[in-house]
């Protein structure tokens, strides 16, 4: 399997170009498997710190023993 990476944009029409170089490696008609990433906005980092402050919110004073359990050595 070959890879490669290239920087580029969706078009209002739905389409992503693939620039001409690296479309020239591709045979044509060969299946292609398309992983896509993109930067997260800021209402990705809203909606992460509300969920941390719910899961939070949970969290009891009587909860601090597994802390305790987990920084304590083991006696042998």
């Amino acid at each position: 399997m070959k890879t490669v990476e290239f920087q580029g944009t969706v078009a209002p029409s739905g389409q992503i170009s693939i620039p001409v170089e690296i479309a020239r490696q591709v045979p044509l008609g060969e299946p292609l498997h398309v992983v896509l990433q993109w930067e997260h906005t800021a209402e990705d980092v809203s909606w992460r710190a509300q969920g941390r402050r719910q899961f939070e919110a949970a969290y009891a004073s009587e909860d601090s023993i597994y802390e305790r359990l987990i920084d304590e050595a083991p006696s042998r």
